[in-house]
């Protein structure tokens, strides 16, 4: 075998990686356990502050490998929401208010009803908003320009009088998208100091909203509240250290004795008993005891203080905190006694970025504002009309603010009463910046400089501008999964997991003999080096993800079947036994490339148009069929050319036949006629489909899932088994009669609650109308004790914009495997037989959904089923080009496929010797599928029934519909000429 040595080499390099990325994981858990741990007491409550109050402790200080906790978390594997637990949402940022505000509130009736009519078409449309404001207005008022609105105070550097329709609307849309990406910062800073592990935000391309993921969260209501509230953007004289000194000094006489008590307590504990252990969380709960030399010094009001402030110059004007205090110091200045130390007027707040120290950690500078918690502040953000980043005449950057009338009046009286002072800039209550005021500013222009890097001057001009336009954002869908919903998922997947994972090992070995042991070593490296792959590039792991690598297990022993076969067929025409294993390796390398590229097209589908657990289980497909492709082809070569060559030097290469008993005579001389059954499998096949489209139109269509028709689902567990029916009805009057479905979900004491009720009103509101009139309905079965375990909502507007894109994504995938087929194969009758039996897998799988809900099966289509569709494509074509490979192998790349004779002999020699590996494969991912099916729950129910039928008819396809569209599609009636084909093949 060539390139052995660096096979194996690249095999030891990527093992290492894979086990040091994975080692982070072990770690993190280990350091959640500890947190656990010291956070419990005795009588086994969970305190979630002093957990909390732990993991920040060691944020930022070095705990595994010079790596600090921050870092270790950050390399860790994630788990998504469906199995971590945790809230998601999607925010849509209103471009309504933004075009109203960049239009100076215009009244013109023209712009109104264009507002009107474009908020009309958005809830049917994928367009962007601006977009279809654009064209309506043009339909409004043909002959108005844009300027006529546009052109205002507002836009004054922007836009003139003169100003093209083209030049209005790049502003306008480079507006709009600047406000997503304020929106997008400021959700960003709130979720830091909201302090969630491992949060996910990002912008969905194309749109106006933002996707955010916020693992671990218990409290929905709160996380709402954080995302959607608007920003509030104010300026606020500073309270210099001179005002509030003498409260800092009685703070540091407070600590101390707080300090002082909290020794004498433990100096009794200690005496009593010596168990105490050393430790972290040992020193969290108390200090350590101070030496005889230093315990008086220690207990100063001055020692005490610097213990948690930390002074940033040294005449003490500017005081900061370590981050991992923070906690503890927001929970003193909530005391009322620590409140009575300082004036009244006064208000503490964070800045917004950390100062790098020495330790790792990051000290947080604290400012004293003049401003009550509740009280306006004397000028807020919405008087901005705009702010740039700018250079300074010494080309230092700056911030360049402009304000309008009211704005710049107020500015005027703030700046002249306070030449001299700071001016803190603060947003949603996290100081940005403090600038000195040198002077007043009678115009409301105002330039803050001072040492900004470029970046931070950008920043700060996006902080600003969260004042110059409103963009309010509204929540369009969102879900809430319990922990123990999630824990639960966990379970299936690794169950579905661990016996997909043996049932293939078993199959492998009994069907191969020895070389299926080598098969097998090989998956198990493919297990591998997904998990450490996935870790590399913080991927999150999903329940569909973990349906992908299952899936992968099935499609990973694809390539080792293909090879096996070629080896046995090389054996069985008398070829030694190294040249066969070299000769089976050779010529299954094209049709492996050819089927896994296939399917890592739909994996990159799935990535570009699906979403969280969906997107999660395009990339474990894509990254298992990549480690899938290296690990058949390269890894399992080497460990086979070991054991031949072991075998040989033993003198027992008679042994090695890559078959068993099982095996051995299977399909062996195999000489049937596909071709010329193919009309009573055209007749088969589309009767199917049109059975199973004709029960779906009586039906009156599929059962779409939340994601697709909007509303809100939730999932309640009860104390003991219920009858659904009885729920449904005792709902209808609560939901008033606007639409309900109840159905078990994973066992009878869970059940899952959907309606359509309020799914129009997407505000905060109206989730805790629907929530309370599903509590107030399940009052009737109040003695089992019902939990909500779950919540999702989804939008109208967007549940159409995802069933849109779910069918766009099914095009793109027949679009770009016909493309692909036809530059591998050179001919579009390979490409349209391909598309034409992949449109064949789709419409049974979908048919099928309609005639199973006849015996009592009634599946929810929403986005993973589409996923498992596309991959059924993926699979089915994975089949479909064996088979054409084949073929190209036996006549040519150039064969002229008008000879129908020929080629019709041709294909069904190919299907023949191909049938042993198409129903092996088959085999193999229909029991993985099979696992999912039976235990992957009812989350992954209508993901593994469409694998599970696509399996089945993606094997039949390939064999009884695309071969023998090729023929019908491109042969005539030449007579037969010899085949172009080496006859040593």
């Amino acid at each position: 075998m060539r390139y052995k040595g660096a096979i194996v080499w690249l095999t030891g390099i990527i093992s290492a990686l894979c086990l040091f990325f994975l080692s982070f994981t072990w770690k993190a858990n280990a350091v959640r356990e500890d947190a656990i741990a010291y956070a419990t007491s005795k009588d086994g409550k969970l305190d979630p502050a002093k957990k909390t109050r732990y993991i920040d402790s060691l944020w930022k200080q070095p705990v595994y490998l010079g790596f600090t906790l921050q870092d270790v978390t950050t390399y860790a594997l994630h788990k998504g929401l469906d199995l971590e637990g945790g809230f998601s949402a999607v925010l849509e940022v209103s471009p309504v208010e933004i075009l109203r505000a960049l239009s100076g509130k215009s009244n013109d009736p023209n712009f109104e009803k264009a507002l009107e009519n474009a908020s009309k078409l958005q809830a049917t449309s994928t367009k962007p908003f601006n977009e279809i404001f654009f064209e309506e207005f043009a339909k409004v008022a043909p002959n108005q320009r844009l300027a006529t609105i546009f052109a205002n105070s507002i836009n004054r550097d922007k836009l003139n009088s003169g100003s093209t329709d083209a030049q209005v609307k790049k502003v306008v849309n480079s507006e709009i998208d600047g406000a997503v990406d304020r929106v997008y910062k400021i959700i960003q800073a709130r979720i830091d100091k909201f302090g969630v592990a491992n949060p996910n935000i990002q912008r969905l391309p194309g749109t106006n909203r933002i996707q955010v993921e916020l693992p671990g969260v218990d409290n929905p209501e709160r996380a709402r509240k954080l995302l959607a509230g608007a920003a509030k953007l104010e300026f606020v004289e500073v309270a210099e250290i001179n005002e509030w000194g003498q409260g800092l000094n009685a703070l540091g006489e407070y600590l101390a004795a707080e300090s002082k008590a909290n020794k004498a307590t433990v100096a009794t504990a200690t005496a009593s008993t010596d168990t105490t252990k050393g430790g972290l969380a040992s020193q969290l709960s108390a200090p350590k005891a101070a030496k005889k030399d230093t315990a008086k010094a220690d207990t100063t009001a001055g020692a005490a203080l610097t213990k948690l402030f930390l002074p940033l110059d040294n005449q003490g004007r500017n005081w900061g905190v370590m981050r991992k205090d923070t906690a503890r110091v927001n929970e003193l200045f909530r005391r009322p006694e620590v409140k009575m130390m300082f004036p009244s007027n006064l208000t503490f707040v964070w800045y917004a970025k950390g100062i790098p120290s020495t330790t790792g950690d990051e000290i947080i500078q604290l400012e004293a504002i003049k401003k009550t918690e509740n009280q306006p502040a004397p000028l807020e953000g919405d008087v901005i009309v705009d702010a740039t980043n700018d250079y300074d005449q010494n080309q230092r950057p700056e911030v360049t603010m402009v304000m309008n009338g009211t704005g710049a009046r107020i500015w005027k009286n703030l700046t002249a009463a306070s030449i001299g002072k700071r001016v803190a800039i603060v947003l949603d209550n996290y100081v940005y910046s403090a600038p000195v005021i040198n002077g007043e500013i009678p115009n409301g222009r105002s330039s803050i400089s001072g040492s900004f890097t470029v970046e931070e001057a950008k920043d700060l001009a996006n902080v600003l501008k969260a004042g110059k336009l409103p963009a309010p954002t509204r929540i369009v869908e969102d879900a809430f999964i319990g922990p123990s919903l999630g824990q639960e998922a966990i379970n299936q997947g690794y169950l579905s997991m661990a016996i997909g994972l043996g049932l293939v090992i078993i199959f492998m070995i009994g069907y191969y003999g020895n070389p299926g042991w080598m098969a097998n070593a090989a998956l198990l490296f493919n297990v591998f080096f997904i998990a450490g792959i996935t870790v590399q590039i913080q991927a999150a792991l999903t329940l569909p993800g973990i349906a992908g690598i299952v899936l992968t297990l099935g499609m990973a022993v694809d390539a080792n079947v293909l090879i096996n076969e070629r080896i046995r067929e090389e054996l069985h025409r008398g070829v030694g036994l190294l040249e066969s294993v070299k000769l089976g390796y050779e010529k299954a390398l094209s049709a492996i490339l050819d089927g896994n590229i296939t399917t890592i097209l739909i994996g990159v589908i799935l990535i570009i148009f699906g979403s969280g657990s969906v997107k999660g289980f395009g990339v474990t497909l894509c990254i298992g069929l990549v480690t899938s492709v290296f690990t058949s082809v390269f890894v399992s070569h080497v460990l086979v050319d070991w054991m031949v060559q072991r075998k040989i030097a033993a003198g027992k290469e008679k042994e090695v036949t890559f078959e068993t008993f099982i095996s051995k005579d299977l399909f062996k001389g195999m000489n049937f006629d596909f071709i010329g059954k193919r009309k009573y499998s055209y007749w088969f096949s589309w009767g199917l489909i049109a059975l199973g489209m004709g029960v779906l139109i009586a039906q009156g269509g599929f059962n779409l899932g939340v994601d697709f028709k909007g509303g809100r689902s939730y999932v309640v567990e009860f104390a003991k088994p219920v009858d659904a029916t009885d729920i449904k009805e005792a709902l209808k009057d609560d939901f008033e009669e606007k639409g309900v479905e109840v159905k078990t979900f994973n066992g009878p004491t869970k059940m899952k609650v959907t309606t359509s009720y309020l799914v129009e009103d997407e505000s905060a509101a109206a989730n805790q109308k629907v929530r309370t009139a599903l509590e107030k309905g399940l009052t009737q079965f109040a003695a089992d004790k019902p939990v909500i375990l779950s919540e999702s909502k989804v939008g109208a507007t967007i549940a159409d914009d995802i069933l849109t894109q779910s069918f766009v994504s099914i095009a793109y995938a027949l679009i770009a495997i016909f493309i692909y087929i036809l530059i591998r194969f050179r001919k579009w009758q390979y490409s349209l037989g391909s598309v034409i039996a992949l449109l064949h897998d789709t419409l049974v799988v979908l048919g099928m959904v309609g005639i199973v809900r006849i015996f009592g099966l009634d599946l929810e289509v929403d986005q993973i089923f589409i996923a498992a569709v596309l991959t059924v494509i993926g699979y089915s074509i994975n089949d479909t080009v064996v088979v054409f490979d084949r073929i190209r192998e036996e006549i040519g790349v150039n064969a002229d496929l008008s000879d129908k004779e020929l080629i019709i002999k041709t294909i069904n020699t190919s299907i023949n010797h191909t049938m042993s590996r198409t129903v092996m494969t088959a085999t193999t991912v229909f029991l993985v599928v099979s696992v999912l099916l039976f235990f992957g729950g009812d989350i992954l129910r209508g993901f593994s029934f469409a694998m599970f039928i696509g399996v089945v008819f993606g094997a039949y396809s390939s064999i009884f519909v695309a071969a023998p569209i090729v023929i019908d599609l491109g042969t005539g009636k030449k007579k037969a000429v010899a085949p172009a084909a080496n006859p040593s093949k």
